[in-house]
């Protein structure tokens, strides 16, 4: 990996992986020796988290790491919404449009973040700061509108007012960082021996807890 990779005649870009040989041996060592292609999610994850998107250039560099093809990355990448392949402002806000946000009012929403931040899907804000995304379904359909900070929690139950004050607030964060979502990326939901429903942050906190709606069977829905 010593050469510069081609990315348009006459421009160039240096390998993201050169000098992480230590990342690149933990990596790999989580896999059999014959699957590294199994290391494509990690590697893809370093660049996004580090560069904001993943270029073609460095989908050709995972791909030679992996002994895969580009093409094979690229339909990696497609089926997340996590992983970009345009860049990303500071802050990537991530609209939540599947059918029960979409009753909620998630249209508004991106029509007045469209507005707000005079930008739309695949733009970034002159300022650096925000980028928007329409994604599917975020797990939180009873809380709609429902947007996603960057990797960071849920911002739930939007209206244009509290719109405005998260803008205002993650403008004047000089340091990068988020404030605190209502609902920190939750993953799982159970119910306890209260018969609440708790849900599960990826830490393994209850991040949310609430009676269990009654249903026909008993069930109990994660919204």
């Amino acid at each position: 990996m010593g050469a510069a990779l081609t990315v348009s005649p006459g421009a160039q870009i240096a390998p993201f992986f050169a000098g992480m040989a230590d990342f690149l041996a933990e990596t790999f060592a989580k896999y059999p020796p014959d699957r590294r292609r199994s290391a494509i999610m990690p590697l893809l994850r370093r660049v996004q988290n580090d560069e904001s998107f993943v270029s073609e250039a460095r989908i050709a560099e995972i791909a030679d790491l992996i002994g895969s093809t580009a093409t094979e990355v690229r339909s990696v990448m497609s089926f997340y919404s996590a992983y970009q392949d345009l860049p990303t402002g500071r802050y990537h806000l991530q609209v939540c449009m599947t059918l029960s946000c979409a009753l909620g009012g998630a249209n508004q929403l991106w029509d007045y973040l469209q507005t707000t931040l005079g930008v739309t899907a695949g733009e970034v804000t002159p300022d650096g700061l925000f980028s928007l995304q329409k994604v599917e379904c975020l797990g939180s359909c009873g809380t709609a509108p429902v947007l996603q900070v960057s990797d960071a929690g849920y911002f739930e139950g939007l209206t244009r007012s509290r719109v405005d004050k998260l803008l205002t607030d993650l403008r004047a964060r000089a340091d990068g960082s988020i404030p605190e979502a209502d609902l920190p990326l939750p993953v799982a939901v159970r119910v306890n021996a209260q018969g609440q429903v708790e849900q599960i942050a990826f830490d393994g906190r209850v991040a949310g807890l609430r009676a269990a709606p009654t249903q026909p069977g008993g069930e109990v829905g994660a919204q």
